[in-house]
């Protein structure tokens, strides 16, 4: 398996819509492994096929404590949405930003696992929250998005400063 370069925010690539995957393979089966290798190294709970730069409609999730439970979906749909639920959010793109955003509190989704076969699922409080996040990846929305254009001004303006730092560092060292 490979650990894969996760983009930052505001890197243009992360707004862009992802395709519907046409056929379930063993490539595909191997990209969703590479993409839990990152997410679990990175460490966090979600990560769609967007933040990796690669734009198909796959995002793995595991929001279980001893990280047993992993969950791909492809081409995932919200079939169904109830309640309103309000909670901090980070982001393996947007990496040391936390902000309250709101979500449905419960979602119904119908998505391919990796065997191709197409299933449904409820989900509520954590996962229903980190569904709706990293499906917003595929549709090339960044969670930021949903606060005020003055804290996405102060983010960019954090996450510019960190990058030209980092490479700064990469370039002295």
């Amino acid at each position: 398996m490979t650990q894969l370069s996760i983009l930052c925010y505001p890197d243009p690539r992360l707004h862009t819509k992802a395709a519907r995957v046409d056929l379930v393979d063993d490539s595909i089966r191997q990209f969703a492994a590479d993409l839990a290798e990152t997410m679990y190294a990175a460490p966090g709970v979600g990560l769609a096929a967007t933040q990796v730069d690669q734009h198909i409609q796959l995002i793995v999730l595991d929001v279980s404590a001893d990280k047993s439970r992993l969950l791909t979906l492809i081409n995932p749909e919200i079939l169904a949405r109830e309640g309103e639920c309000e909670g901090e959010e980070g982001c393996l793109s947007v990496p040391g930003v936390y902000e309250t955003v709101t979500r449905s509190a419960w979602v119904r989704v119908r998505a391919l696992g990796l065997d191709g076969q197409a299933f449904e699922m409820e989900a509520d409080d954590l996962l229903a929250v980190c569904i709706q996040h990293e499906m917003d990846h595929l549709q090339g929305k960044v969670f930021v998005e949903y606060l005020s254009r003055l804290k996405q001004t102060r983010i960019k303006s954090k996450l510019g400063k960190l990058t030209k730092k980092t490479k700064h560092e990469r370039v002295t060292a």
